[in-house]
């Protein structure tokens, strides 16, 4: 499951994007060769936390593309939803669904269900963050049990070059 170590090798996944295309991340990886790659989990088109940040990413693409790392976003929210998010907000980067919870579950996103101590908009799956090298490796990982905490786009740059300037 997963219990991801730095410098180990994330798994292929495939999902549906908003695009209307099936998103395979090994062929993105493969198609994109030489790029590093951010897997952004977010709480659904519902959550103004989620929307922040999103339009930070966005505003923060050219950043992202001289270094070289493309953003691909995750959430269990429902197809139909993050087609009118990605319609309303004009986001770029592929928008996935995982309404079956194959990435949640396979990555180890924390998932906010009905069980939990807490109510919190029903059941979703909550912020996580994947960075990888152009070969699918781990360089970092972030998991969230809350909507708050999370490494905003301006602290994922941060690392993103403290990672690159100290990269074995």
């Amino acid at each position: 499951m997963g219990v991801f170590k730095l410098g180990e090798k994330i798994p292929n996944f495939n999902l549906p994007a908003v695009s209307g295309e099936e998103y395979s991340f090994e062929d993105y990886r493969n198609d994109n060769e030489g790029d590093w790659h951010l897997l952004v989990y977010f709480r659904g088109s519902w959550c103004p936390a989620c929307m922040e940040e999103l339009k930070e990413f966005e505003e923060s693409k050219a950043y992202f593309e001289d270094k070289k790392v493309k953003l691909t976003t995750i959430s269990t929210d429902n197809m139909e939803s993050l087609k009118k998010m990605v319609d309303e907000h004009g986001f770029s980067f592929p928008v996935l669904a995982d309404e079956d919870l194959t990435v949640l579950a396979q990555y180890d996103v924390h998932y906010h269900g009905a069980d939990d101590p807490y109510e919190d908009h029903g059941t979703h799956g909550e912020p996580a963050y994947f960075l990888t090298d152009n070969q699918g490796n781990l360089l970092y990982q972030q998991r969230q049990t809350s909507p708050f905490g999370r490494p905003h786009p301006k602290e994922i740059r941060k690392i993103i070059k403290y990672i690159s300037q100290n990269l074995k």
